[in-house]
């Protein structure tokens, strides 16, 4: 999630750990401080875009590691408040911290490491956007009368902005799960053999849904609004490049994508450049993580040359997207979407 709902969350765990123990103004510092340190990693260049990418939410989110470093971390807040007292209670507080950053993480699509170092296996959920309002929204309203009453009225309405923001995390997986049987039966019905579906919300909200399916010769795309006015989803196939993926096998960078996307990704060339793209965020051909990783030479019998990874990201026509997504969650049948990318 962003940081903005990390620091949320870690401050009204901290001040429903602490309680009246302590200072609800401290138990939230130490919260947010905490609750956003695990994406500190973001500042450690790795190299090129691919590993950037590919090596967030790794070790710095590892369940493991982060209960290791939670007594030494509660040491400091303990001592730093004069608080050595409540050492044991500083330390429950900063593993819940620390823990739900990412197990938060995993609700989104992106990928988190949490198991390492026993398993690098990126979990991503799809539930909930990494930036979402709704699940935000309750946090800051809760801890904020809390820190402003002082009182055990306002302990309540902390606990009240965790319930509904843990409630809204629940709705998000029961409704990715209603999407995905409605997609089942709009597959078939549309004859599409599925190697591999998935279903994932859209950016800032949870009412609309897109679903990508891997075929056996390439890949498509569907929408899906809880407005729609019927619940058949229209499928838009796609090329997924097999043939370029073939040509470029062992390459570290592109199974490196590969690895990651659990297979969602696409291969393209475009003026003698090779692209490869994750599937999962984004549509269309706007995808978020989308990198050149070699040229082609067409004078010498299309030799490919590797080059270092650059994150590239296709011109978009913000006004245009700016009208139809909008549009698109409210039911706007999918012609607004046709409209919208068949231009590409």
């Amino acid at each position: 999630m962003d940081s903005v709902s990390q620091i949320a969350l870690g401050a009204a765990v901290g001040v429903a750990v602490m309680g009246r123990k302590t200072a609800l103004w401290k138990a939230a510092l130490m919260g947010a401080a905490y609750g956003t340190l695990p994406d500190m990693d973001v500042v450690i260049s790795r190299g090129d875009p691919i590993r950037d990418m590919t090596m967030h939410r790794t070790e710095s989110h590892a369940l493991f590691y982060l209960t290791l470093a939670a007594p030494v971390l509660a040491w400091i807040v303990a001592r730093l408040t004069r608080e050595m007292h409540l050492y044991k209670h500083w330390l429950l507080a900063v593993w819940l911290v620390l823990i739900t950053h990412p197990l938060l993480d995993t609700m989104t699509i992106y990928g988190t490491q949490l198991a390492l170092p026993f398993s690098d296996y990126p979990f991503g959920v799809g539930s909930v956007f990494i930036v979402d309002p709704l699940y935000t929204i309750p946090l800051l309203i809760g801890t904020g009368i809390a820190l402003a009453r002082k009182q055990l009225t306002g302990l309540r309405w902390n606990t009240i902005g965790l319930v509904l923001s843990s409630a809204y995390l629940l709705w998000g997986l029961a409704v990715q799960f209603y999407v995905g049987t409605l997609a089942d039966k709009s597959i078939a019905a549309q004859g599409l053999t599925v190697q591999q579906r998935l279903v994932t919300t859209s950016p800032l909200n949870s009412l609309l849904w897109r679903i990508v399916v891997i075929t056996p010769t390439g890949y498509a795309e569907g929408l899906y609004s809880l407005l729609d006015d019927d619940t058949d989803i229209r499928f838009v196939e796609y090329p997924r490049g097999q043939d370029l993926y073939q040509r470029v096998r062992g390459n570290w960078e592109v199974e490196r994508i590969a690895w990651f996307s659990h297979g969602y990704f696409k291969m393209m060339e475009e003026n003698g450049v090779l692209r490869i793209a994750d599937l999962r965020m984004g549509v269309d051909p706007y995808y978020t993580f989308t990198f050149d990783v070699a040229t082609v030479d067409k004078e010498n019998n299309n030799q490919i040359d590797f080059i270092t990874p650059t994150h590239k990201l296709p011109p978009v026509d913000s006004e245009r997207s700016l009208q139809w997504f909008p549009q698109r969650i409210l039911g706007n049948t999918d012609q607004a979407l046709v409209d919208f990318l068949g231009n590409k």
